[in-house]
């Protein structure tokens, strides 16, 4: 299985892929990355911060823009160069994030392609944007 090539792609095109949070996926990240900063896995101590609750780590929402890129656009054999990444609210164990990518410029000489990224949750509130440069399969 191969993703899109280079010549395959157009402008506009994009992806996208919803997951509900759930308090195993935080759990389960903490543990594979050993974050365990108690905003994420202590309700106790959550409801002493500014969110009031517990907050999925902004990775494993970011991981998101990973799968789509590595299995839907341009999909399986790209290569993913660079990320930025904007963290704009959080996301509670509950709610049902959709990330979206969207490309947005083809670099034909270099073969690379820039890709809008962006996970909203189910109010449709931008939780995190920003954009991806990745090298597509040959």
């Amino acid at each position: 299985m191969q993703g899109k090539t280079i010549d395959e792609l157009e402008l506009g095109q994009s992806a996208r892929f919803s997951k509900t949070i759930s308090e195993s996926d935080v759990y389960l990240y903490a543990g594979i990355t050993g974050d365990f900063n108690p905003a994420h896995i202590n309700q106790a101590y959550a409801e002493n911060t500014a969110f009031k609750t517990r907050i999925a780590h902004g990775m494993l929402t970011a991981g998101f823009i990973s799968n789509l890129l590595g299995t839907q656009l341009p999909g399986p054999g790209s290569i993913y160069l660079q990320q930025t990444l904007n963290f704009k609210a959080p996301v509670v164990i509950g709610d049902t994030v959709t990330a979206t990518v969207e490309v947005v410029e083809i670099l034909v000489e270099k073969k690379r392609v820039r890709l809008k990224t962006t996970c909203t949750n189910q109010e449709g509130t931008v939780v995190l944007d920003g954009e991806a440069f990745v090298s597509p399969p040959r």
